[in-house]
C-alpha cells in the first residue's frame, strides 16, 4: 500500500544466523529462502489444545488444520513478542506464559503448486484460558481438543494437518505425554537470529 511500510521477514543461513530481510508478501514462492518463523501451541487449564484451521485466502496451505498459531518475527523483534503479537492479532488471545520447547525446529515443505515453506521455526508452548476470537483473514475455524487424542489422530493418520505441524507433533510427543511437564529450553538453545535479533554477523559462541 502506498505510504505504508511492508512487513519484513528475517532471512537466515544454514546455521541460523541473520543475513538480511525480505518482503513477507513476496518471500514465499518456488525457491523460498530460509527465514525465521515460530509455531505456537496454546493450552488451557483443562489440558486442552487449541487447534486452528487456516483461512482459505492464505498463500500457503489454505484451509489446512494446524497448530494454534504461526508467524514471523519482525526485524529486531524478540520471538516471544512476536508470538504474543500474532496470538492477539489472529485469535484475540492473551497469555500467562510463552515458553520455547523445540528451540531448533526447522523444516522445508512444498505444496502441490510448487510453493515452498522453508523456515527455522522454534516451537513455543503457550497457556491461555481465553476463548479465541479468530481474525477471518487468518483463521477460519478453531477447536479446543484433548491433547492426547489430537496426537493419536495425527500420528495414526486419521487427521490431516499442515506438514510442519505433523513434524512438530512427532517431536513434541518425544518430550512426553504431558505438556505441562515438557522441558523449557534456554535462550542459548535458540538459533542465533532469535537470540540476537539485531545481529547480522554470524554468532560464533
Amino acid at each position: 500500500m502506498t505510504g505504508m511500510t511492508r512487513e519484513q521477514v528475517v532471512l537466515v543461513d544454514d546455521d541460523g544466523n541473520r543475513i538480511g530481510t525480505a518482503d513477507k508478501a513476496t518471500v514465499h514462492h518456488r525457491d523460498t529462502p530460509l527465514h525465521l518463523a515460530f509455531s505456537a501451541y496454546v493450552f488451557n487449564s483443562r489440558g486442552e489444545f487449541l487447534l486452528t484451521r487456516r483461512a482459505s485466502t492464505k498463500r500457503t496451505w489454505p484451509n489446512a488444520w494446524t497448530n494454534s498459531c504461526c508467524g514471523h518475527p519482525l526485524p529486531d523483534e524478540e520471538l516471544p513478542q512476536a508470538v504474543a503479537r500474532r496470538l492477539r492479532d489472529e485469535l484475540g488471545l492473551s497469555h500467562t506464559a510463552i515458553d520455547p520447547v523445540l528451540p531448533t525446529f526447522r523444516y522445508r515443505a512444498q505444496m502441490s503448486n510448487g510453493i515452498i515453506e522453508h523456515e527455522v521455526c522454534p516451537v513455543y508452548r503457550v497457556w491461555s484460558d481465553d476463548q479465541p476470537v479468530p481474525e477471518p483473514s487468518e483463521v477460519s475455524d478453531t477447536r479446543w481438543v484433548p491433547w492426547d487424542t489430537f496426537v493419536t489422530t495425527v500420528l495414526n493418520g486419521e487427521l490431516t494437518i499442515s506438514p510442519w505441524c505433523h513434524q512438530q507433533i512427532a517431536a513434541l510427543s518425544r518430550l512426553g505425554p504431558s505438556p505441562p511437564d515438557w522441558r523449557v529450553a534456554s535462550r542459548n538453545e535458540l538459533p542465533p537470529a532469535a537470540r540476537n535479533p539485531t545481529k547480522t554477523t554470524p554468532d560464533t559462541k
